[in-house]
């Protein structure tokens, strides 16, 4: 709608992970080349994680792209909320592997087969899991058992997992100590910078088909609203800009003010902050905490008046005359 206007060739800010538009930052750069020494050097286990809208699923189609040959197959399990045999029965499929009517036992030998067949020709098979911060304790340990395919200095399957920072406090389970300690490498992906949120968006006009008026359409000040709004995560970039360039060509405007990414934001209610549940839970603990000890200390006096009353039969004279032989423990 507004490409001819702004004489673009495509879309610049869909929210879909194209490699084509991909920002390489210093981080990003580095975490994909952590994913593709991993599997090109047989790590085995590779961990990758970042905040929702970073760039991991991107940066994952990335890597399949650079790893697209013909001496690599590679499954890409996406739908983490899996039962381990659900699981395991994916896995197979997605690398080709006849499922139907096999039990587990059966999957694994399939599977394994499989792999190291492949691993005499010299081929690499991979395993991809993203939304890996879904992914159960039992499927993280059945993948953890599915390397135990390996040779005396190298993994037969390489092992991708890709998720939230709910990953790594996962990973950091007495549980899956085991799995932590098997992880070759390991990498983190940060929302951008001021900077670098203004080098992502012009470098994305440019790829869509913009000349050397990015500037102009995107100036510095509606810049600074944007990575404000966003905080720097690349897909709230990409929502901002692109309601912004609809908004901006419907009013016929040339470049994208201030006053729209506002009304943006206030649209998406980006500039929402959730409290955190933590401290309400914690201030109801310390009331229900309180409240307990109240209740303990006036059961204590009740069965001290009592047991006054049965001893002396006037607990009240004997405690005005001090003459009660015990004193009240509270």
């Amino acid at each position: 709608m507004y490409k001819a206007f702004y004489n673009l060739k495509r879309n610049p800010f869909e929210i879909t992970p194209d490699p084509f538009f991909l920002f390489p930052t210093r981080r990003h750069n580095e975490a994909l080349a952590a994913l593709y020494y991993g599997v090109r050097r047989h790590k085995g286990f590779v961990v990758m994680t970042g905040e929702v809208g970073t760039g991991k699923t991107l940066l994952v189609r990335c890597l399949l792209q650079l790893l697209n040959q013909s001496d690599v197959s590679y499954a890409y399990v996406f739908n983490s909320r899996l039962s381990p045999m659900e699981f395991l029965q994916y896995v197979a499929g997605d690398f080709g592997l006849a499922v139907s009517g096999k039990n587990k036992s059966e999957l694994l030998l399939t599977l394994s087969n499989y792999v190291i067949s492949r691993h005499q020709k010299k081929l690499t098979t991979v395993l991809v899991v993203d939304e890996a911060h879904h992914v159960s304790t039992e499927v993280l340990e059945e993948i953890r058992l599915l390397t135990n395919l390996e040779t005396t200095n190298e993994k037969l399957l390489q092992i991708l997992l890709v998720g939230q920072p709910e990953l790594d406090e996962k990973l950091d389970s007495v549980e899956l100590r085991q799995l932590k300690q098997r992880i070759a490498l390991r990498s983190q992906l940060q929302p951008l910078d001021l900077e670098e949120t203004k080098g992502y968006i012009y470098r994305r006009l440019q790829l869509a088909g913009a000349n050397s008026s990015s500037s102009l359409l995107f100036p510095p000040d509606a810049i600074v609203r944007i990575h404000r709004y966003s905080r720097g995560i690349p897909r709230l970039i990409n929502t901002i800009c692109e309601n912004a360039l609809i908004t901006s060509y419907a009013r016929q405007l040339i470049s994208i003010t201030p006053d729209i990414v506002e009304d943006i934001a206030a649209d998406f209610r980006l500039g929402v902050v959730h409290q955190p549940k933590l401290e309400v839970v914690s201030s109801n603990n310390n009331e229900d905490g309180d409240a307990r000890r109240a209740a303990k200390t006036l059961l204590l006096l009740h069965d001290y008046l009592q047991k006054l009353q049965s001893s002396h039969g006037e607990p009240r004279a004997a405690a005005a005359t001090g003459t009660g032989k015990h004193e009240p423990y509270i």
